[in-house]
């Protein structure tokens, strides 16, 4: 009751009135799947008429001197908040008073929440091996111990350790029995059958205290690839798990043909960068057209669309509609989709619509905070623009623990250590991204030129030229920026000749120390919009401009802050 109440207030103070219905609430207060009918299963109606109770209860007893009274009007979710000295309801203090009555009103209601802040403990029992062979013993112990690895990594789940689970291996069962003696709060039991190519799971979450079980599931696959089964198991199960309890991911059903067009438009955006994200725009919509009912298709198109808006080559103020639509579409379809809010919080930015923007990412990692690409673009799209780099610097190292492998969340810790004038870190970490990581040499190169070592940085460039490359033309404008710094002025004049970029030619007019054209070429450049023109603008390159009148008002014209 306690965290219901809670989720009922706060969405209603958020100004989210549309997240206070049945089946959202199913979902996200009492861990039901996003398939929950009301009309079987009444948990939200029953709960609500025991909260209305309890608040009645409380407030004529250990509640009686609170300034604000929460009511839950019958009929419905929206909560009511009734000042006892008639203060308006539209003042700030009255908004925070609300507040801290839902805190109170909280602890009066569920004080027993302190017995549960301890993470939830699951024992993971070996798999039983079906198979007529008993040399597949080592499969179902396999997976089992993935089972138990994966299940460790999930914030709120403490797992029994595999020592303690596989003393159970081969001896009877008794639910109740093996909760106690593991401590444990839940039980997951399985088996494994394999005959020839063909493998099937069942597996079944059980709840210690009275035996109940709350989730199962079976998984038949082809035996082609013995390690990519497991994992593909491992992660249904834990997806799975994660939606019973409450936490991570919703899971979807689509066709195969489209979820693999949905993970190809996925991997151009990883492996390609903006390049990638452009070409993954039309991907996005195959999806749509083969199932117009798959949500993060339409998240995924949102945020291609976004990137694709900060290139030269695109007109960002034409598309705007089109995000906006795609990532409000994506959240009627599944309004608990944290990547469609994280989208809505690109496209809001994107429209210097900053309040909203932050809100909608606030949301996105409320929702899923472990998704490094959630915290990657509200780095870029929000933190960068409005200068906030400590602050962005502070969350994308909290990312990267998090997910130290993700070589573009990296990427974009080095571009705000960059900004911070930390070049010596932003190098490394520069050197140690795959070699063919977009935008690799053009980092390491201004990374260099921040350390001082100008002819290296321009020897990078140079030859990451003369190889060819793809590129978009960025390279030319950094290394015309190099050119400048080095005193080579008619060298950078020519490339800023011959490279018709806007943004590119400021780079280069800055390296040669020119002001007004430095800022001509900006004011050309200012249809890239808010968050591109504002994100580059923290770096060091554009440091001679600082203090000018132009660049003031060039910053009001994109709606950023002084």
């Amino acid at each position: 009751m306690s965290r219901f109440l809670r989720f009922l207030a706060d969405r209603h103070l958020e100004g989210n009135d549309q997240q206070l219905k049945e089946s959202v609430i199913a979902v996200e207060v009492f861990g039901r799947r996003t398939d929950h009918d009301p009309a079987q299963d009444s948990i939200v109606r029953t709960e609500a008429g025991r909260l209305r109770a309890r608040l009645a209860e409380y407030y004529v007893g250990e509640g009686k001197d609170d300034p604000i009274v929460i009511e839950l009007p019958k009929g419905g979710y929206i909560p009511a908040f009734q000042s006892r000295d008639g203060r308006p309801r539209g003042s700030r203090r009255w908004i925070w008073m609300a507040a801290a009555a839902v805190f109170v009103a909280a602890l009066g209601i569920g004080w027993w929440l302190t017995h549960r802040s301890v993470p939830v403990g699951i024992a993971v029992l070996p798999l039983e091996n079906l198979s007529r062979d008993p040399a597949g013993d080592y499969f179902a112990d396999g997976l089992t111990d993935e089972l138990i690895r994966n299940l460790s990594l999930i914030d709120g789940i403490s797992t029994r350790s595999r020592t303690s689970s596989f003393a159970y291996k081969g001896k009877p069962r008794n639910v109740h029995e093996v909760g106690k003696e593991l401590n444990a709060d839940y039980i997951l039991e399985g088996s494994v059958l394999r005959a020839g190519g063909q493998l099937r799971v069942d597996a079944q979450l059980v709840r210690v205290r009275d035996d109940s079980p709350l989730w199962s599931g079976r998984y038949e696959r082809a035996m082609t690839d013995v390690f990519a089964v497991q994992d593909e198991i491992s992660l249904g199960i834990v997806n799975s798990l994660r939606l019973k309890l409450g936490r991570g991911r919703r899971r979807y059903e689509t066709s195969a043909e489209a979820y693999d067009l949905y993970l190809q438009a996925r991997a151009l955006g990883v492996r390609q960068g903006v390049t990638g994200d452009v070409r993954a725009v039309s991907r996005f919509e195959e999806v749509i057209a083969r199932d117009p009912s798959f949500a993060p298709a339409y998240a995924g198109l949102a945020s291609a669309l976004v990137a694709r808006s900060g290139t030269s080559q695109f007109d960002s103020a034409g598309e705007f509609e089109k995000m906006r639509q795609a990532a409000q579409k994506a959240l009627e379809l599944d309004p608990l989709l944290a990547e469609a809010y994280g989208a809505l919080g690109m496209v809001d930015a994107r429209q210097a619509q900053w309040e909203s923007s932050e809100k909608n990412f606030r949301r996105a990692l409320e929702l899923d905070s472990s998704d490094s690409v959630t915290h990657a673009n509200f780095a870029l799209s929000l933190l960068f623009p409005l200068g906030r780099i400590r602050e962005a610097i502070r969350d994308l190292r909290s990312a990267a623990r998090n997910d130290p492998f993700a070589p573009r969340l990296r990427f974009i810790l080095a571009n705000a250590l960059m900004a911070a004038g930390q070049f010596d870190e932003a190098a490394g970490i520069c050197l140690n991204l795959p070699a063919d990581f977009p935008g690799k040499d053009e980092w390491l190169a201004r990374s260099r030129l921040g350390q001082g070592r100008t002819q290296e940085a321009i020897q990078i460039l140079e030859d990451d030229i003369g190889r060819g490359d793809e590129y978009d033309g960025s390279l030319e404008g950094v290394l015309g920026y190099a050119y400048g710094r080095a005193g080579r002025r008619d060298d950078a004049e020519k490339l800023a000749a011959r490279n018709s970029d806007a943004y590119n030619q400021a780079l280069t007019f800055a390296g040669i120390g020119d002001r007004g054209r430095t800022l001509d070429a900006l004011e050309r450049a200012a249809a890239l919009g808010p968050v591109r023109l504002g994100r580059d603008l923290t770096y060091p390159e554009f440091t001679l401009l600082r203090g000018d009148p132009r660049l003031t008002a060039l910053r009001k014209k994109l709606g950023l802050p002084e």
